[in-house]
């Protein structure tokens, strides 16, 4: 997994691209979802790559701590090993990523 950041001077904004190699993603689909989509399924999917990887790259505000969680196929959660911190999800006994800007 990875977690880059890229913050830009012209504007208060930071590119975060979120990355799951081929070996972590026993599927077919990738979601991000998180509290900068409001938690929505359809609305951030990660491309698959040649190499097998999935990846997406957004810009998100700075100044913030962002929760996060991927969803594999539909079913399967699983977390960002390069969070920069994981806090209870509040839903389940589940922690979810964060993501720092």
């Amino acid at each position: 997994m990875a977690l880059a950041k890229q913050f830009l001077k012209s504007k208060p904004v930071c590119k975060v691209t979120f990355e799951l190699s081929a070996d972590q993603v026993q599927g077919k689909e990738v979601a991000l979802l998180g509290d900068f989509n409001n938690w929505n399924s359809t609305d951030t999917q990660l491309k698959k790559q040649k190499g097998g990887t999935f990846k997406t790259t957004i810009e998100l505000p700075v100044g913030q701590e962002l929760q996060f969680r991927y969803l594999i196929d539909g079913a399967n959660w699983i977390n960002d090993e390069a969070a920069d911190k994981y806090v209870p999800s509040g839903v389940s006994a589940d922690l979810n990523s964060v993501v720092v800007i």
